[in-house]
């Protein structure tokens, strides 16, 4: 073989292996999944749960004693920050400030969450605090939806009943929505918190991206920072809850079929 012909022959073996490496960089693509931690503000040691790492989002209850100043520390790291908005619930369990119910009309609703996003403003939008009353029904959630349209948040149902209407109704009124796959730490137990975390990497790994609901408990809080290294070795990516979002998603693809 002449020197010319091994040289195409090893410019051509080079450029199939780059090809190989290449496609196999896009299909090992990880895995997504978004974990928010709930229910942050009202005490003051929920700060711990900005110590997680990574791209966790944070669930502000709005109007609370510590809701605004954990928002902005979490924003400031760069976290995504949504409000934690307290909906009204079957058992009629007390709801805190900045709570929707089913005796409000379309105009204190839409009071109530300029309220909530005025002290928050960088909020990307709001997941649902209890609520599985309010979500079962369709005229408030309409009015809800509405407004979060209106000012382009999204909305994240955390689906406290299987009968929730939320999401299909925010998909009516066009509002980017998700709903949460799994409860993490429904049980305080080191055992339970890591069965669900094991479940949740199994889920990721067979649905592609998934949505886990957390709450700053010390106890999820340690289980938490001891398991989340376990994603990057099962090539699952921690994300923002925006991430998830179809027409993200889009976006991301667009720009790896551009290049």
């Amino acid at each position: 073989m002449c020197i010319i012909t091994k040289l195409k022959f090893s410019v051509r073996l080079l450029f199939i292996s780059l090809l190989i490496l290449l496609s196999t960089s896009i299909w090992a693509k990880p895995n997504q999944i978004a974990i928010i931690i709930d229910d942050i503000g009202y005490r003051q040691s929920d700060i711990a749960a900005l110590n997680l790492p990574g791209k966790i989002t944070y669930a502000i209850l709005p109007q609370t004693p510590f809701g605004k100043i954990l928002a902005e520390k979490a924003h400031a790291t760069e976290r995504e920050v949504i409000l934690h908005i307290p909906m009204e619930a079957d058992n009629g369990k007390l709801l805190g400030p900045g709570a929707l119910t089913s005796d409000m009309s379309e105009q204190k609703i839409r009071a109530s969450l300029a309220k909530s996003f005025a002290e928050i403003p960088f909020a990307v939008g709001i997941n649902n605090h209890m609520g599985s009353k309010l979500t079962k029904m369709y005229r408030p959630m309409a009015w809800t939806m509405r407004y979060l349209k209106e000012h382009e948040h999204l909305f994240v149902d955390s689906l406290t009943t299987p009968s929730s209407k939320a999401q299909r109704i925010a998909k009516h009124f066009g509002v980017p929505s998700l709903h949460r796959h799994l409860f993490l730490d429904n049980e305080l137990t080191p055992e339970y918190i890591g069965e669900q975390f094991e479940i949740l990497i199994d889920f990721a790994k067979r649905y592609n991206s998934i949505i886990a609901i957390a709450h700053p408990h010390p106890e999820t809080i340690a289980a938490l920072t001891k398991l989340l290294p376990l994603l990057k070795k099962n090539n699952i990516e921690l994300v923002s809850i925006s991430s998830l979002l179809p027409q993200n998603k889009q976006k991301v693809q667009n720009l790896v079929n551009a290049d």
